[in-house]
């Protein structure tokens, strides 16, 4: 087996390589490291990336050295810090006793290993053997603040990928304060870039935004305690004219769930620093004589065949390595969801024949949404009092749950563990568990507050009240759902010197309690949710395999959002239901046809009062529950493309292959009709053009034909129109 990373001791230059990527970096003069390279495999370097002497005015020079020719304002490094003469975005900020932030890290040394090893506390894609993947650790030092750098790397054997994240120890007497750690610097040379972002909001999750890379500093972040509606903790840099087909793409999606910040710089002579990780604004960490702090990770993707081979990277690495537990590679059940049929207004009497037509029509799961705890009749109290209300369950959530499962249907919960509500039994026993201000009344958001995740009691009674439901072993599903972004944050725990710390607390709180959940029930299907997809994240991945996409139930609004989401997250991790007409977020009224293509092109659920279809209806229902079973390997675990972009035009396609290139399977849309409706081609990728394909007619086509010809979309007669297209290969 070759090695992944190789040190040239004369150079002193580290390369990481596979057959599809290199990266190097460089020990420089003065033991600063600076960046050479990222992008496609390249076998050698004969050092033509080495730094350029030239004396730019007004750029600092190295303390105690002559040189002006040598600055660390025009280097590309590899990390950089405030403090030390280069005035771009720095990656880090760390104040030390003395009230300063000057810091001069130089290289002390390196280690190599096979593997990769697992960040403590934080998510993280992993590898299954040691072989998989290699580790580079470089190692700087301070020798005034003995603050030891580590940043590490590591790279996949087989995969266009590199992991990096940053620790900082205290080896000195003395505490220092942390008010930046970036996870990654990236430095690029002068080149022309486009960034990649997906910016939204509630009901409009990561739409795809795109934009040429100017002067002066961009910033795409989160300051809302989680990753967001408003932007997704992920961009892409394209460099040229690079498209979905073509072109080299750098990814780069931060293995984290709480604020995040991508921020970009286009430097006085046109070179470009990325600069990842957790957002500085509300956040700093004491960082204790002795201890470490570990930044989250960042995976970084390179593909030379533009954004979707850039998502496909991001899918199978995110499904493999990311995600975990028995559902990681299963295929998921089709459920129902109560919600939008009953809202807070059912009793087991009423739920029952729902669950009746659910079975009758072919679906697998019944999921019981917000409303069965406490005494919820609305969305004003009773979250934390995490146990069955018995005005609507008489005998027992168990025992509704059992009628469920006695109809063939597993059962899911829907709950928001980390949420309280003043009109709460939790909050009359505990009002100190709630995150507010010391002697302000709390400011709600959708009549609701925060509990203290950062709080190992907080933590310790969600548990115990949840692990009494879970015990029972009727729970087959959880939708774990989070209403709200954090505001008021404050910890009764730490010290007015230490507030800053409160939101990681939190996240890491969640981390470990997810954890705990996950592992103490490893049969039940985790699913996220944050007000739709609020904290949409490969964080929450590495725990909760699949997450909701968005409230936004809309079948056209969907496909923008689900096109956005499948930039980096594989459709096994976004769920999509078929809803009630006029949607009950646009008032649109759209065909059974398109709304189930729109959903059956990720993980398929219904959210509709079943009972109220007549038996036609019910009829086409059983029909597209019956065609999805039928393709869901496909859909959840084949080889996902986009074809056509919604966001650029009145169409969206988007084809799946099955791992085995044996089916094919292709959704196409169409938004609006229009008056002088152009003739729409449709051309297929990835087949095999030696091999012929069948249509569900019987029709054949060479995979060369499909490709290269491609075939016309039907022309529209109503607006919202879609089909669906189903090819088997011929061998």
């Amino acid at each position: 087996m070759t090695n992944l990373i190789f040190f040239d001791a004369e150079q002193q230059v580290f390369h990481l390589k596979n057959q599809q990527i290199s990266y190097l970096l460089a020990v420089e003069d003065f033991g600063l490291v600076s960046h050479l390279y990222f992008g496609k495999q390249v076998d050698s370097y004969h050092g033509q990336r080495k730094y350029p002497r030239v004396d730019r005015g007004f750029s600092g020079n190295l303390a105690g050295v002559e040189d002006r020719r040598y600055s660390q304002d025009t280097l590309l490094r590899e990390y950089s810090m405030a403090g030390e003469g280069d005035y771009r975005i720095p990656a880090a900020k760390i104040m030390q006793a003395d009230g300063s932030y000057a810091l001069n890290f130089k290289f002390t040394g390196f280690e190599m290993f096979p593997g990769k090893p697992k960040l403590v506390g934080l998510p993280s894609a992993y590898v299954e053997d040691d072989i998989e993947a290699e580790t580079l650790v470089i190692t700087s030092i301070d020798e005034i603040s003995k603050l030891e750098l580590a940043t590490f790397y590591t790279i996949y054997r087989d995969r266009p990928v590199i992991a990096r994240s940053t620790q900082v120890r205290n080896l000195s007497t003395q505490n220092s304060k942390i008010h930046k750690l970036a996870s990654m610097q990236v430095d690029f040379p002068d080149e022309a870039f486009s960034v990649i972002s997906l910016p939204g909001a509630h009901n409009q999750e990561r739409q795809v935004q795109k934009e040429a890379i100017g002067y002066g500093i961009k910033k795409f972040s989160s300051r809302r305690g989680s990753t967001s509606h408003q932007m997704n903790n992920f961009i892409a840099l394209e460099k040229g004219t690079a498209d979905e087909f073509q072109g080299e793409v750098f990814g780069f999606n931060l293995v984290y769930s709480g604020n995040h910040a991508f921020e970009i710089e286009k430097d006085q002579i046109g070179q470009i620093r990325l600069v990842a990780g957790i957002n500085e604004e509300d956040f700093s960490w004491e960082l204790l004589s002795g201890e470490t702090f570990q930044s989250p990770e960042v995976l970084m993707v390179y593909s030379d065949q533009g954004l979707n081979k850039m998502s496909q990277t991001y899918h199978d690495l995110l499904t493999n390595r990311v995600a975990r537990g028995n559902y990681r590679n299963k295929e998921r059940d089709i459920l129902i969801n109560n919600w939008e049929a009953t809202y807070f207004d059912f009793t087991e009497e009423k739920l029952r024949p729902l669950v009746d037509t659910a079975a009758e029509v072919g679906i697998e799961m019944f999921v019981l949404d917000d409303g069965w705890f406490g005494e919820r009749d609305s969305d004003t109290n009773s979250l934390g009092d995490w146990f069955a209300d018995k005005r609507k369950f008489p005998n027992g959530l168990n025992h509704f749950a059992d009628y469920v499962h006695q109809k063939g249907l597993k059962f899911g919960l829907w709950m928001e563990p980390e949420m309280i509500s003043i009109d709460s039994n939790l909050y009359r026993e505990h009002p100190d568990f709630l995150m507010s201000y010391p002697e302000r009344i709390p400011a709600p958001s959708r009549s609701q507050h925060l509990l203290d995740l950062g709080r190992k009691e907080v933590r310790e009674n969600i548990l115990t009240q949840l692990s009494a439901i879970f015990d029972e072993g009727y729970v087959d599903y959880v939708k774990w759902d989070m209403n709200r972004s954090l505001s008021e944050v404050f910890s009764r725990q730490l010290t007015s010197d230490n507030q800053g710390e409160t939101l990681h607390r939190y996240i890491l709180g969640l981390y470990e309690l997810l954890e705990t959940l996950i592992t103490k029930y490893p049969a039940i299907l985790w699913e996220g949710c944050s007000g739709g997809g609020g904290r949409f994240d490969s964080g929450i991945l590495h725990y909760m395999p699949q997450s909701w996409t968005s409230d936004d139930t809309d079948a056209v609004e969907r496909l923008k959002i689900q096109y956005g989401t499948s930039l980096v997250y594989p459709p096994s991790s976004f769920t999509s239901h078929v809803s009630a007409i006029p949607n009950h977020q646009t008032g649109r009224n759209i065909s059974l046809n398109t709304r189930g293509n729109t959903a059956m092109s990720s993980v398929f659920g219904y959210e509709l009062d079943l009972t109220t279809f007549t038996a036609e209806e019910k009829q086409a229902v059983a029909k597209q529950v019956a065609l999805y079973k039928d393709i869901r390997k496909v859909v959840q675990f084949g080889k996902f493309t986009r074809l056509k972009n919604p966001f650029i035009s009145n169409e969206c396609a988007w084809q799946f292959i099955s791992q085995e290139q044996t089916e094919v399977l292709v959704f196409a849309f169409k938004i609006l009709t229009q008056g002088q409706e152009p003739f729409s081609l449709l051309k297929l990728t990835d087949l095999d053009p030696t091999k012929h394909y069948k249509t569900e007619n019987g029709t054949i086509f060479g995979g060369d034909e499909l490709m290269n010809l491609g075939f016309y979309l039907p022309q529209q007669t109503e607006d919202f129109s879609s089909w669906m297209y189903r090819f088997t290969r011929i061998d």
